[in-house]
């Protein structure tokens, strides 16, 4: 059969990426208390497609996602990729995956037990001069207003927020560490299950513990810059205010 995709292309112009998106496949990870934990991904797959090739063959990225059924994680990671490159003989080979990562958490007061969800993303490159991995985790949590609770008589105004945070390290880590760094970095933690007794508690531990978009990004990296494991990272942070129509946002970069 006539091979279209490995046809000569006179435009003389290099892609960068050229690949598929939104692969929804089945993936293992670790999980510190329960050693492993299935989970269904999204995956983005690409390679550089130079300028004398018309296309790339998109059933080779699905194919070798096939050879590491089961297999896949912070690991192995850059062998997927690697054999993505190789495949089609390309110089590079780019992959994201997001997930949801699940946690069992106890609420403080009742003890009840419910399991929380987090997002989390792997992405990275593979080419013979370089190779890049980051882990992104992004962490539902409350703040309350520090500005509204100073001026008013009584209350505040608090808002769910969603914190992001992206690293790159040189050796193993937990994604639990990075979810409890933020977590201890808001006004409050967020939760599935709170009885009364609950929702009294983290109510009033979040009013003495106000924090601005601002705090929770800094109180991130002060953590962060405690471990050298970690050689660059970026926080962002946006608060879905709760009496204004639009969020406040803060972003910072190390690294």
């Amino acid at each position: 059969m006539i091979d279209i995709q490995n046809q000569k292309d006179f435009r003389n112009i290099d892609i960068k990426k050229v690949g598929v998106k939104n692969i929804k496949y089945p993936i293992i990870v670790l999980d510190r208390a329960r050693g492993t934990q299935p989970v269904n991904a999204t995956i983005n797959m690409y390679v550089n497609l130079p300028r004398h090739f018309k296309g790339t063959h998109m059933s080779r990225f699905v194919e070798v996602l096939n050879e590491f059924k089961g297999q896949i994680s912070i690991k192995t990671f850059q062998t997927v990729l690697e054999k993505t490159r190789q495949k089609p003989h390309a110089h590079s080979a780019h992959m994201e995956i997001e997930f949801p990562y699940f946690l069992e958490k106890t609420a403080p007061v009742s003890k009840a037990k419910s399991l929380m969800e987090y997002r989390c993303l792997f992405a990275g490159e593979n080419s013979a001069i370089q190779t890049d991995f980051l882990v992104g985790v992004i962490v539902p949590v409350t703040t309350v207003c520090p500005c509204s609770k100073e001026i008013s008589q009584f209350g505040a105004h608090n808002q769910r927020s969603i914190v992001t945070v992206k690293v790159r390290f040189q050796k193993f880590f937990w994604i639990e560490d990075i979810i409890k760094i933020v977590e201890d970095s808001a006004s409050g933690e967020v939760y599935s299950l709170l009885k009364r007794v609950d929702e009294k508690y983290v109510t009033e531990k979040a009013y003495e513990n106000p924090k601005f978009v601002e705090d929770v990004v800094r109180s991130v990296a002060v953590k962060l810059d405690k471990d050298e494991n970690f050689i660059w990272y970026s926080i962002e942070a946006e608060n879905f205010e709760s009496i204004h129509n639009h969020s406040a946002y803060a972003y910072l970069e190390k690294g």
